[in-house]
């Protein structure tokens, strides 16, 4: 059964408004699987990351930047494997302990490669954006899907040119598997 939060894609650019600046297309009134399928086969195919990125509920979208990132062929250092770990343990339990651990490694980490983009996506689905309980600031609504687009999209520029629409397919049908089977996180 499909668990999708939005009757069209329309509503997605409605709930998140700058979608519009990250994806190309022009938001459309049909079913947002439809959609992707369009942006798929459309100029500019790395539109459908963004808007899965947009569509997918936070915890599922941090969860499907992890899955892409593993099965990429590029090889993980132990600092994005602690990152990755991280935003995992969020999905997984996502408790404010857990998110501000993955903020706090995803603001630490001196290169924004993908691991470090999901562990964001993690740290700014919520709570505070910064560590000063006096003077919190809470993250827009639309933060987690653009670091979870930039962590897909990231890895996806790392991969071989001739493997790269390989790894776009994938990673998008990962995102409709989500939406279809339900999250298999754990």
């Amino acid at each position: 059964m499909k668990r999708l939060r939005f009757a069209t894609a329309r509503q997605v650019f409605e709930a998140f408004p700058p979608a519009c600046n990250d994806i190309e297309s022009e938001p459309a009134d049909s079913d947002p699987m439809a959609f992707i399928e369009s942006l798929l086969g459309g100029p500019t195919p790395e539109d459908a990351v963004g808007f899965c990125a947009y569509m997918l509920p936070r915890r599922e979208a941090v969860w499907w930047a992890c899955q892409c990132i593993r099965a990429s062929n590029q090889p993980i250092g132990s600092d994005d494997l602690k990152l990755l770990e991280l935003a995992e343990n969020w999905v997984k339990e996502p408790e404010e302990a857990n998110r501000k651990a993955a903020l706090a490694a995803g603001m630490a980490a001196a290169e924004k490669r993908p691991a470090a983009w999901a562990a964001l996506g993690a740290g700014w689905s919520g709570g505070s954006m910064v560590d000063d309980p006096e003077r919190p600031v809470v993250p827009p609504n639309y933060l987690t899907a653009q670091t979870v687009r930039a962590a897909v999209l990231t890895t996806l520029a790392q991969a071989a040119t001739k493997e790269r629409g390989k790894y776009l397919a994938a990673s998008v049908q990962r995102a409709i598997k989500l939406v279809n089977l339900g999250s298999d996180q754990g």
